[in-house]
């Protein structure tokens, strides 16, 4: 018998963190955060009850709460090799933003990042009587889905995933094979997302009309992934005017190149750092602002980062623009200045003079994927919806039940259930 045992990440896209147990070996999947004003956290687990960690992917809300099981000792932690560098970058930077508010700090990331035993995917790796190995999830360089098998049990895990390729990613395979339990994430479980390329062409053409007309481009995003895959987009267009790139996804960048087996292409992307300008001072960001072209620049969601900057600048100028090419979460400073073209400028909130769109380039799966990802695993296995904000893990969950007569659970934090 296999227990799962839900700790975050349920109704609620942040902190994931998934306990899998058998009477000998416990195993956490993922134990990320939730990004507010104080980092939220998965329910506790005693670090003595867990023998290993398994990180799907770096981004914070997956693997922000690692750390904390290296307060006080030593347990290996599993990931591919550009998750462990680009988790460490992440967490740095958490650290250095949010310390006050972290139970853990920089000496704790070391020892975490000291214990961290790298793994390729379609890799068998034991511990205990448990079995797994990471497969391409397609989200973002390094992402994997978990498979595990224990006590006889065949348990997939999804984490986030994405089956389209993209100009930086390999899409993940659908899953075909017999499975007892599938734990799966829900984002976009209401929403299909627009043609990847007729996107990226609108993309260019609105990029380049206000570049001409003399305005600059804000693009916030995601440090790791989104920043990248936009950056791609330029190179394979070939965009003719600056692009500067600010913040970590400087650093970023660099640990990309060093893992080029996990890129689509890994000279485009090569090419298209190269093309860059990058940002190395308040010097650079003010001369960035005063001219044509596009500014590519963290936080993807404009909780921070240099984009805060950048924001103050662009915001009331009407030739400017503002290009949101990230998931935007509810009540997040990029969320209200998508729906209400409101932004905090010098300290007050003011409606917004520069264009704001928003650009679809997920790197998550849509509701035909998920769909469709669900109907491709053989047998009849226990479905768990994850990871689903705004009633997302209850519009799968109920497809599964209706459409494919599978057994779904729209598990809440501390449920526990038996395989």
């Amino acid at each position: 018998m296999v227990t799962l045992k839900f700790l975050g990440g349920t109704k609620e896209v942040g902190r994931s963190a998934l306990a899998i147990s058998t009477k000998k070996s416990c195993v956490l999947v993922d134990y990320g955060v939730l990004i507010e004003r104080e980092p939220g956290f998965p329910m506790h687990i005693p670090p003595k009850q867990v023998d290993a960690i398994i990180v799907s992917h770096a981004h914070l809300d997956h693997s922000g709460g690692a750390p904390i099981f290296y307060i006080t000792g030593k347990k290996p932690l599993y990931a591919t090799p550009v998750t462990i560098e680009l988790t460490e970058l992440l967490i740095k930077d958490f650290i250095h933003l949010s310390g006050y508010y972290l139970p853990y700090e920089y000496v704790d990331l070391r020892t975490m990042v000291e214990s961290s035993i790298p793994v390729e995917y379609g890799k068998w790796v034991r511990v205990g009587d448990v079995s797994f190995k990471l497969l391409n999830a397609g989200h973002i360089p390094g992402s994997s889905q978990v498979l595990i098998e224990a006590e006889g049990k065949r348990i997939l895990y999804t984490s986030d995933f994405n089956t389209i390729p993209t100009r930086l990613l390999r899409p993940a395979k659908y899953f075909k094979e017999e499975l007892d339990a599938i734990v799966i994430e829900s984002t976009y479980a209401d929403q299909d997302h627009p043609n990847r390329e007729a996107l990226e062409k609108e993309f260019i053409e609105e990029v380049t009309e206000v570049v001409e007309r003399g305005g600059t481009v804000l693009i916030p995003a995601f440090s790791v992934g989104r920043a990248q895959e936009v950056l791609c987009i330029f190179e394979h267009y070939q965009f003719e005017y600056p692009v500067t790139v600010d913040g970590m996804a400087r650093e970023a960048n660099e640990i990309l190149l060093r893992h080029p087996k996990y890129l689509r292409d890994p000279k485009l992307l090569s090419s298209a750092i190269s093309q860059c300008i990058e940002v190395g001072s308040w010097r650079d960001r003010r001369i960035a602002v005063k001219k044509p072209g596009v500014i590519v620049s963290p936080a993807g969601m404009l909780r921070g980062g240099p984009a805060s900057f950048y924001l103050q600048k662009i915001a009331e100028k009407p030739y400017n623009a503002i290009f949101l090419v990230s998931y935007q979460l509810p009540n997040t400073p990029g969320r209200i200045l998508l729906e209400k073209k409101i932004a905090l400028i010098k300290g007050r909130q003011k409606k917004v003079s520069a264009d704001v769109k928003h650009f679809d380039f997920s790197s998550h799966c849509g509701s035909t994927e998920l769909k469709k990802a669900l109907g491709s695993v053989k047998g009849s296995p226990k479905v768990f919806v994850v990871h689903g904000a705004e009633g997302n893990c209850e519009i799968l969950a109920e497809y599964a039940r209706q459409e494919l007569g599978l057994e779904v659970h729209v598990p809440k934090a501390g449920d526990t259930f038996r395989i």
